[in-house]
């Protein structure tokens, strides 16, 4: 019985095939603490990818070319910036819930393949970047930061964009902010959500070579 706000379960650990059939079924870890929390939000934040919204100002920033865009080469930089403090809206916020475990936990899925970070670089320097898990033609979007105004924008945009190019169908983006929703972020039910996942997911079914693609 899922609860209102759409936690699932409790308990449990963060082994690779238990991360991976959670996903499958829609379903993903976000806690502080123990016991381990277990979420299926309803209704569900989803980015598919042919209606992302890059506003004008984004798109000056592209152009700019201020920015450089990577991909997988420093997941665990992501990872630790993520879990560290970021920008957001013009604010310094904490990333609390990023904790060690499940670091390592991802970390071990970036080694199988099914975890991969979006890496955005100012000159040398890291400056943002998201990760998330990618089974079949869906992309689990987990975290993102920011240390200067505009880089997680730009993971992003350059993120879902490949996904399009990739044949993915949608980006899932668990649970709306105005943020997400100005780059095109839509509702849908859960169930519709996971009727998506039954058709798109499967673990076999992954993209070799996780690096940008000319567009």
């Amino acid at each position: 019985m899922t609860e209102p706000d759409g936690l699932l379960a409790l308990g449990g650990d963060l082994n690779p095939l238990r991360l991976l059939n959670a996903y499958h079924l829609g379903i993903f870890p976000w806690y502080e603490g123990e016991p381990i929390l277990w979420w299926t939000p309803n209704p569900r934040a989803v980015i598919f990818v042919n209606a992302l919204h890059i506003s004008k100002s984004l798109q000056k920033t592209l152009h700019q070319n201020r920015f450089t865009v990577k991909m997988d080469e420093h997941f665990a930089a992501v990872l630790q910036g993520c879990a560290g403090p970021r920008l957001r809206e013009g604010e310094w916020e904490m990333g609390t819930w990023l904790n060690a475990p499940m670091q390592a936990a991802y970390l071990d899925l970036h080694q199988q393949g099914y975890a991969h970070s979006i890496e955005v670089y100012e000159g040398n320097k890291l400056v943002g970047g998201l990760y998330g898990i990618a089974l079949g033609r869906i992309f689990y979007g987990e975290s993102m930061f920011s240390l200067t105004a505009n880089a997680s924008k730009v993971a992003m945009a350059t993120l879902v964009k490949q996904l399009l190019l990739w044949d993915f169908v949608l980006m899932d983006c668990q649970v709306a902010s105005p943020h997400l929703i100005r780059m095109g972020a839509t509702v849908i039910p859960r169930q519709q959500f996971l009727d998506i996942l039954s058709q798109n997911t499967k673990f076999d079914d992954k993209i070799s070579n996780w690096q940008l693609n000319p567009s």
